[in-house]
């Protein structure tokens, strides 16, 4: 069989399961070339695909929870040291980075992973992502944000502070611009085979 070099390919539900994941779901495809650290911290739900080059941390007490029918594009950063929850129908585009942790930029501490924790002053708070969000690309999300649902932040965002349900967002740092049409939580009704009413 002659497999094309320039693509690595998918690790699907079974394979994630003998690798150790802490609970996996039906149709989930994470691309091979992708880096993982904590895998045994790391839950998700049915029909998520994570593309290439894609970095994922949740070490120690730290955790991703993945809803259902997400994306996650080529070249995200998903930094879950102090937690990451993504509800069903979330999503990052391309290049997005979310840090649960960051260090202290003020100068009264010292900073980066190779000097001893005691010297340093690390900021640890998790993230949550609320269900039908989007996140575009190349944006940064930092530690303790908590993104309403249906809110969709523009490219190149810099999200510092909690959002407003059902809201657009852009800039650095993100603004609320305007209101978000909800007309996708009848489509998700529809998916999901029940009648709206």
């Amino acid at each position: 069989m002659n497999q094309n070099p320039f693509n690595p390919g998918y690790f699907n539900e079974n394979e994630l399961k003998e690798f150790g994941i802490k609970s996996v779901g039906k149709n989930v495809l994470i691309a091979k070339n992708c880096t993982i650290v904590g895998l045994e911290n790391i839950s998700i739900g049915n029909h998520v695909r994570i593309d290439g080059f894609s970095t994922i941390t949740a070490t120690s007490s730290g955790y991703l929870n993945i809803g259902s029918y997400i994306h996650i594009g080529g070249y995200c950063a998903i930094f879950a040291g102090a937690g990451v929850e993504m509800q069903d129908f979330s999503g990052l585009s391309q290049g997005v980075k979310i840090y649960s942790t960051s260090d202290n930029y003020s100068g009264s501490v010292m900073t980066n992973p190779t000097v001893p924790e005691n010297y340093t002053g690390v900021i640890r708070k998790p993230i949550h992502i609320g269900k039908h969000s989007i996140i575009g690309s190349q944006t940064i999300v930092m530690p303790g944000v908590v993104i309403a649902e249906g809110c969709a932040i523009g490219a190149n965002s810099l999200l510092t502070k909690n959002t407003e349900e059902w809201s657009i967002y852009f800039g650095s740092p993100a603004k609320r611009l305007k209101s978000r049409n909800k007309e996708i939580l009848k489509l998700e009704k529809e998916l999901l085979g029940i009648n709206y009413k």
